[in-house]
């Protein structure tokens, strides 16, 4: 039996995408796969309305957003750590032999903008890299100003993002805000399989990845460019069938509008949050809870792990707390192309579960 996907990611991915897969492969030297692959990057910059260029990676975010720490940090960089991801990129930067510091935040607690600004006054950094969107606590930090006191304080810091499950679901600015290199996952809000990632690089974070030596050979960003901008095509073979479905679906995002799509994710976000603080509790602090997951503070005392087997076996998926907080939260994704009425047919059979249960 399929479950119905609410988890952080994957998520559900609608059959009319999947079949997009489907197609008879082309070789990813020839001019059919250049022709696709130059649609996919223009409609990424759509997306944004940006001028930044546009990758796409055969790889999880994982992969690429390595190839921040390798590309766009010389020697230091400063990570605030809230979460789960903030602190895989610590461990990240370190294994690469990046100098890092890590500024630390009780986890659920959203990163200040004014702590980063003391620690930049204090000491110089390459880059500053933060998670957008942290899905072990289904907390969204404050970018926008996080990267305004960035630009006043260090304006010479480059400003890398993790958005691996906030892009498409939460909003978000490239320009506008100066950020210098973002990066995603596709099986998250985009609604579509894991296997290829997008980012989105200035042309300053370029320029200084001219002065790096060791950037690697796969997830070199200026390699890339290179051959994107002589060929239309990657430096190495990548997801062609996967290729189809992105563009496919980032033809129904354009039609659906990215601001449209934003609000969706928040009145889905809205039913769950709702649902949470009548049975439960929320466990990220409010005021920056995520719009594509929603992290439960299981106030009750609940089995979790037999609260979520109960919602497999009558077809739903639902995440238990991540890490330490396995059994303390639970998490529901609602991102993608999931509706209003998805979320609520998930909350009336929770509330089945709760109420046979005696929980």
């Amino acid at each position: 039996m399929h479950k119905k996907l609410f988890l952080p990611g994957p998520v559900e991915v609608l059959d009319e995408v999947l079949q997009t897969q489907a197609r008879p492969l082309i070789g990813h030297r020839s001019k059919e796969f250049s022709r696709l692959y130059e649609g996919v990057i223009n409609k990424l910059k759509r997306l944004f309305n940006t001028e930044y260029h546009a990758f796409v990676f055969t790889s999880s975010g994982t992969g690429v957003l390595e190839g921040f720490i390798r590309n766009f940090v010389k020697e230091k960089v400063l990570i605030p750590v809230n979460g789960s991801f903030s602190k895989r990129w610590v461990e990240a930067a370190q294994l690469n032999g990046k100098g890092v510091k890590a500024l630390e935040f009780e986890w659920g607690r959203a990163v200040r903008p004014e702590v980063v600004a003391e620690e930049l006054r204090r000491e110089r950094y390459d880059a500053l890299m933060v998670v957008h969107n942290e899905s072990s606590t289904g907390l969204t930090n404050p970018l926008k100003e996080i990267a305004e006191v960035v630009r006043e304080v260090s304006p010479d810091t480059l400003i890398l993002v993790d958005a691996v499950s906030g892009m498409l679901g939460v909003p978000l600015e490239l320009e506008g805000w100066g950020i210098d290199a973002v990066a995603a996952s596709v099986q998250k809000a985009f609604g579509l399989p894991p296997g290829i990632s997008v980012a989105y690089v200035s042309e300053r974070a370029m320029e200084r990845s001219k002065e790096i030596e060791n950037r690697g050979m796969y997830f070199n960003f200026e390699r890339m460019l290179d051959y994107y901008n002589k060929k239309k095509q990657t430096p190495f073979t990548p997801n062609i069938s996967l290729m189809y479905a992105l563009d496919y679906q980032l033809d129904r995002i354009l039609a659906e509008g990215v601001e449209n799509r934003y609000e969706r994710h928040l009145r889905m976000a809205e039913l769950a949050r709702k649902w949470a603080l009548e049975k439960f509790d929320m466990f990220p602090e409010e005021g920056y809870w995520s719009r594509t997951i929603t992290c439960v503070a299981n106030t009750r005392g609940m089995p979790v792990a037999e609260f979520i087997e109960e919602l497999g076996r009558r077809g739903y998926a639902i995440a238990n707390g991540y890490g330490p907080l396995k059994e303390k939260t639970f998490r529901i994704g609602h991102m993608g192309d999931l509706t209003e009425r998805d979320v609520s047919e998930l909350l009336g059979v929770m509330d089945e579960i709760i109420r046979e249960k005696g929980w």
